[in-house]
């Protein structure tokens, strides 16, 4: 009859660690389920598995070549070459290289091919193969794919749990008022972004209509039943959500105030508020967490690529490099690698929006397309031509100069980046770029940016500016910092964090070169490694009405007094630039920074991005 489930600190370390210390403790498993939160669909990124996609043949001028990728300054990221088969042989998996497999033995299969999906396999097989049983996939011929938003149904963009949440709130309940805020972590500062998104894309408008009603309750109705007890059709809050369709024409009666995005506030101050203006939709409120609170996201990616453009401002000014930030080069230094390694497209929109306000590089275009429709911004961000190791690569061994030459006949003015460690970055820094095509990077009217992609780091990045400086030379800035000519630069893009860019401009300044001969770019650190716990955010409930009565609500469990909550109704005021949350309704409202930005399905204030990113830099 009673069971436990632990549901905080969970990941696959600590689970193992629970279960070992019940059996030393002699208790059986069974008492024991859990719940995994970040842990288990965010603290994971591209090199948890080190995925990688490589070019490994090409077809050109009619022929056969096998392509490989092979740096010196890392054998582990060695490609594999040819046409390639994927082939079992009892339980051993080969993957069989430069095309000598068997394919009859391929357990590769086409699933796609000129715009026709092959393959359309059901989750029951999927998951038999996940438990290591055969299944034949299935065969099909689709040429129309997934039509429709079918993840645009607000009834279902919360939690299971929360659908049963109208049943548990003390009788009398005609209000809940609830807070987000960033309650600690790893920079004291937070740079507030991405409500404005989440409102436009979800909340907007008539949101609720009959047709979303009944998909969501067909799913509730076979997710939330039991195979003994059945279905409690008391569970799915039909009426409540019908009143809102006739009601209010779909529209949410909620009122949201939030400071405006890009303020800087510290650490562990309300951020916005939420609470329902219909007595009969008090459940709403914290019904539209789970999506709120995803907010964490580009809020917590903006104010970690904000801590990380201080950084480089400050080694750029502690290095004589004033005059890039006054020309606005500093937007420059830290470009956006992020798509390919994060979780979803609009991980990609969001989180490369929020870089876009501390920086002016991007390559993830979903960025512009976020900050162009949320934020009224047209050109948010910038790139330029640069190369990758499969159009570097194609060219094979022997064609690595013509590779790079061509490079600089394609793009014969402004800025080129190339990747330049695909077989011997230092032959590549000192042979080619130095020697054979000096001359042409010389006289060619703006700026070869060499690339290293493999290596130790700092020793990488201080290797690769030495070789560059025997060929090119080099001048002092005003602090004595060497700098090469303004024709050549390098961008360090492999292994990139705020720590790492951190310690590779710390050990440039300690070998006497400037900030300026670096760029950095940053792909999963950028928009992935990080987490809702990074800047520990959260949103709780802090003041109901009940039969009539305010009441102020706290959490406060003994187990982590860090844990406990705001209480009360709250403002956000500012004083002399010190920022603080006043609680219980004590707070003044003239002096609260929160505005209501969104009000029974209607949104009142529309930041423009130019704004954001003017606010963004108090502080800078």
């Amino acid at each position: 009859c009673i069971r436990v489930i632990q549901g905080d600190g969970i990941d696959i370390k600590s689970l193992e660690m629970i279960l070992n210390a019940m059996k030393a403790a002699g208790w059986a498993a069974d008492n024991l389920a859990f719940g995994s939160g970040g842990a288990l669909l965010q603290k994971l990124h591209r090199d948890t598995q080190k995925c990688a996609f490589k070019c490994s043949y090409a077809r050109i001028g009619g022929q056969n070549v096998d392509v490989v990728k092979d740096p010196i300054t890392d054998p582990g990221k060695k490609s594999k070459k040819g046409r390639l088969t994927l082939e079992k042989n009892g339980s051993t998996w080969t993957t069989v290289v430069e095309g000598r497999g068997n394919p009859g033995n391929d357990q590769l299969v086409e699933v796609f091919r000129d715009g026709v999906l092959l393959v359309d396999d059901s989750f029951a097989k999927i998951r038999a193969r996940a438990d290591e049983k055969e299944e034949p996939v299935t065969k099909v011929q689709k040429t129309v794919g997934i039509t429709g938003d079918v993840f645009n149904n607000i009834v279902m963009l919360t939690d299971s749990y929360k659908v049963t949440h109208h049943l548990q709130y003390p009788p009398g309940t005609t209000k809940i008022y609830s807070y987000f805020e960033s309650r600690g972590g790893a920079y004291e500062e937070v740079c507030f972004f991405g409500l404005q998104y989440f409102l436009k894309r979800y909340l907007v408008g008539s949101v609720v209509s009959k047709p979303k009603i009944d998909a969501a309750e067909a799913y509730i109705k076979i997710h939330l039943s039991h195979p003994v007890f059945g279905f409690d059709e008391k569970i799915f809050n039909r009426k409540g959500w019908e009143s809102i369709m006739t009601k209010h024409g779909g529209k949410l009666p909620i009122c949201i105030k939030a400071v405006p995005e890009g303020t800087i506030v510290p650490y562990k101050n309300v951020l916005f508020t939420m609470e329902n203006t219909d007595d009969d939709c008090y459940w709403l409120t914290n019904y539209l967490e789970s999506l709120l609170v995803q907010i964490w996201y580009p809020t917590t990616v903006c104010t970690q690529s904000r801590e990380q453009k201080r950084i480089i401002m400050r080694y750029l000014k502690s290095t004589g490099c004033e005059s890039v930030i006054e020309g606005g080069g500093h937007l420059f230094k830290l470009h956006d690698f992020g798509f390919r390694g994060v979780s979803s497209v609009e991980s990609a929109a969001i989180g490369g929006c929020g870089h876009l306000v501390n920086f002016l590089g991007t390559d993830t275009i979903a960025a512009l397309v976020c900050a162009r429709e949320c934020y009224g911004e047209s050109y948010a961000g910038f790139s330029i031509p640069a190369s990758e190791h499969s159009t570097m690569t194609s060219w094979g061994r022997e064609g690595e100069l013509d590779a790079m030459r061509n490079m600089l006949e394609q793009y014969p003015k402004g800025l080129v980046a190339c990747v330049s460690d695909s077989y011997d970055i230092f032959k590549a820094c000192e042979q080619y770029w130095g020697t054979d095509l000096k001359d042409t990077i010389m006289s060619r009217d703006g700026t070869l940016v060499v690339r290293p992609d493999s290596g130790e780091l700092p020793k990488i990045v201080l290797d690769v500016l030495t070789k560059l400086e025997g060929k090119f030379g080099s001048e002092k800035t005003s602090t004595g910092h060497k700098k090469l000519p303004p024709c050549i630069r390098v961008i360090q893009g492999d292994g990139i964090d705020i720590k790492s860019l951190e310690m590779i401009l710390n050990a440039m300044k300690a070998a006497g070169w400037a900030a300026d001969n670096l760029a950095f770019g940053s792909g999963g650190a950028l928009l992935q490694k990080l987490h809702r716990d990074t800047q520990k955010c959260a949103f709780k409930c802090s003041y109901a009405v009940v039969n009539g009565q305010g009441v102020d609500v706290v959490k406060d469990p003994i187990t982590d007094p860090g844990k406990k909550s705001k209480k009360g109704r709250l403002t956000l005021e500012c004083e002399g630039g010190v920022w603080t949350t006043v609680t219980e309704g004590k707070g003044a409202a003239s002096k609260d920074k929160m505005q209501t930005v969104f009000r029974n399905g209607e949104l009142l204030i529309e930041d423009k991005f130019a704004a954001i990113r003017e606010r963004s830099n108090v502080g800078l």
